[in-house]
């Protein structure tokens, strides 16, 4: 059997790669040179958008029903309350962080890619490839030694941050690593204020975060001061964990049964180019950087989410490789960037030090996350609701601004309605007043545009809104030509009949 991709690595997003493609209808073997999956906590939280986008998987609510929702964050120095940020009314189906360890992740993502019909193939390692210009022949190294040669239309290396593909591609993998020791803590803690919550303190000798994972259960992060590269720092002990507690936190805190103790380090690298011909990098494998924010998994599963509906849509024949394909670099790599800037400067507010500049840093974050409009900002950015490409080259040329949600922008999920994507092939959703000229788009694009019009968002409008729920084109009422060049465009066709 010949198979259009190739996914080396099953961490989640490689999974989520894997299952989505799948229910798309392309043919992808996934494999891992691991023999089980982790069972540590590690990657702990899963944001408003990616649920957003799970939903379209249909597994969301597995998601929900095994983890646990914090609904705010808490910010505090030393033991004087400085902003509460809530996440509850944001605007989203699913208003909170969802706390859940990567362990369960992995375990509910295989099991959403088992039920579509595909195993992971562990103890399977990928360890050269050669690409071309419409294929990549990859060797596959067995358990027992048996080297197996397969050819596939594409490959996607989700092989973490010491990832094989990139490796090969001799990808820069620019960035820097901080000169500090990092505390993880998986423990058990009796006593935690708002156990519910995020809580982040930030002390004179470094922060503290505490993160819930299950009741009675959390995770400690605090950072130990400077790396010394001759005396490299143990996993601390459960007795440094309570000191740090004790120190840092408010008094009453009690650790016991430890799950995982681990000292780390922070990166903060990213490659310059997601794509090489038919290869493809993401998630770790394409960007690493602080774990503040929790965004690392959540990126990396956009990363899947975004690349399977374009090799689904080229794959099919639906549309060529330009503008689709090129244009997950660009989207992707603009976002990681993002990512990578916004968790390096929460992590440098967090730990700074010197007692003037964290005087002022304390009463500005006190004054500015005081302002509600400031909040609201702040809790779209780190659920990941105000991603957006506004220079994507998929939105509409020429510029024109129709009314919101713009070309780039999330397209505003509404109550029961169902999720665009959410079928088993990707296509466009029109969004707009009901027009005798919509069926003929529908004609001319089949297998590219879903027949079903629907609601506008405000009106006199129309949205041209892609697979993974982003617009591509917004307009008035009456820009149907716009609409129909916008399709043709991607389609690659000659210039639309007239609707």
């Amino acid at each position: 059997m010949k198979y259009d991709v190739l996914i080396a690595g099953a961490g989640p997003v490689g999974l989520a790669l894997a299952a989505e493609l799948t229910r798309y209808g392309v043919s992808v073997r996934i494999v891992e040179k691991n023999a089980q999956r982790t069972d540590k906590s590690k990657a702990l939280v899963v944001w408003s958008r990616t649920l957003e986008l799970m939903e379209r998987m249909g597994c969301t609510e597995s998601f929900i029903s095994t983890g646990r929702k914090a609904t705010g964050a808490n910010i505090s120095a030393g033991r004087e309350p400085i902003a509460r940020i809530t996440f509850d009314g944001a605007e989203t189906p699913y208003p909170f962080a969802l706390m859940i360890p990567q362990s369960e992740t992995e375990r509910l993502l295989e099991e959403l890619l088992n039920s579509l019909g595909v195993q992971v193939e562990r103890t399977v390692e990928l360890t050269r490839f050669t690409p071309s210009e419409d294929k990549v022949v990859s060797t596959l190294r067995h358990a027992d030694g048996v080297e197996e040669v397969l050819e596939t239309s594409w490959l996607a290396g989700c092989d973490g941050a010491h990832s094989t593909v990139r490796h090969h591609l001799a990808m820069d993998f620019k960035g820097t690593t901080q000169s500090s020791d990092w505390m993880l803590a998986d423990v058990h803690i009796s006593g935690v204020p708002a156990p519910d919550d995020v809580n982040a303190f930030w002390h004179s000798d470094g922060v503290l975060i505490i993160f819930p994972i299950t009741p009675g259960r959390f995770r400690v992060v605090a950072d130990f001061g400077r790396t010394d590269p001759n005396n490299p720092r143990p996993d601390p002990t459960l007795e440094e964990v309570q000191a740090v507690l004790d120190h840092r936190g408010p008094s009453g805190m009690k650790v016991s049964d430890p799950v995982w103790l681990a000292t780390f380090h922070i990166n903060e690298r990213k490659v310059a180019d997601y794509q090489r011909g038919p290869v493809f990098l993401l998630g770790d494998a394409a960007h690493v950087h602080s774990p503040a924010g929790g965004q690392g998994m959540n990126t990396g599963i956009q990363d899947a989410c975004n690349l399977a509906w374009k090799l689904a849509l080229v794959s099919h024949g639906t549309c060529p490789r330009v503008p689709v394909l090129e244009s997950y670099s660009p989207e992707r790599s603009a976002i990681g960037d993002q990512v990578l800037k916004a968790a390096g400067r929460f992590t440098a507010i967090a730990i700074l030090q010197g007692e003037a500049k964290q005087w002022i840093r304390n009463h500005l974050a006190s004054f500015v996350l005081g302002l509600a409009p400031v909040r609201k900002l702040a809790v779209d950015i780190v659920e990941e609701l105000s991603i957006a490409y506004p220079d994507s080259p998929l939105n509409a040329r020429g510029g024109h601004k129709g009314p919101h949600p713009i070309a780039g922008e999330r397209a505003p999920i509404r109550q029961g309605e169902k999720p665009v994507g959410a079928g088993n092939r990707p296509r466009f959703v029109l969004f707009g007043d009901v027009d005798e000229r919509f069926s003929r788009l529908v004609a001319q694009y089949p297998d590219l545009l879903e027949a079903a019009l629907r609601k506008p968002y405000e009106d006199g409008g129309l949205w041209l809104v892609r697979p993974d729920g982003y617009v591509a084109l917004s307009t008035t009422r009456n820009g149907w030509g716009e609409v129909a060049h916008c399709l043709a465009r991607i389609a690659d066709t000659t210039a639309p009949r007239a609707v």
